[in-house]
């Protein structure tokens, strides 16, 4: 499976000790030596997940992208998800978890727009999703599950949207 934006590797620790070969990318060199301490059996990739995927990340079963989808423009964003369809074998799944638009702890409002639903926060550009934008972003795919969550996985609560869709 491929993870985009592994960070830390929590998760890629949980799958790997699950026993998934996990191919883990993320831009940050010093999440990227976290994860490789906690997943070691990982294949680990310093890079923008914009970037080509690696070559071993071809015909896959599964990619996970929870909150990395949400750093770019709406047509970077269609691109990037046209991208891990390619990745997949038909009938490949994506699990995903993305921004709500109502996280507003984490910068859905109060915030300089850049387009809808794309705010820059503190300098950092961040989108918000809601069920019509998802609509569109997987039209291309068969949604087997969405579901609005709020997480406490941070300091404050987070209102996330957990998607997994299937390639047709």
């Amino acid at each position: 499976m491929l993870e985009l934006g592994c960070g830390s590797g929590r998760d890629t620790a949980l799958l790997t000790t699950a026993g998934f070969h996990v191919i883990a990318l993320d831009q940050s060199t010093e999440a990227l030596a976290t994860a490789r301490a906690r997943a070691p059996l990982a294949e680990f990739y310093c890079q923008d997940i914009r970037a080509p995927f690696p070559s071993a990340a071809r015909n896959l079963g599964v990619v996970l992208a929870s909150l990395s989808l949400h750093y770019f423009e709406w047509i970077e964003t269609l691109r990037l998800v046209r991208r891990i369809a390619e990745t997949l074998d038909p009938g490949g799944i994506l699990v995903c978890c993305v921004n709500a638009v109502d996280d507003h702890s984490y910068g859905a409002s109060g915030h300089p727009e850049i387009e809808p639903n794309y705010f820059s926060v503190d300098g950092q550009a961040k989108r918000f999703f809601d069920e019509s934008a998802l609509d569109q972003l997987f039209a291309d795919w068969t949604i087997l599950s969405r579901e609005h969550h709020v997480i406490d996985r941070y300091a404050a609560p987070k209102a996330v949207w957990e998607t997994i869709v299937e390639r047709r």
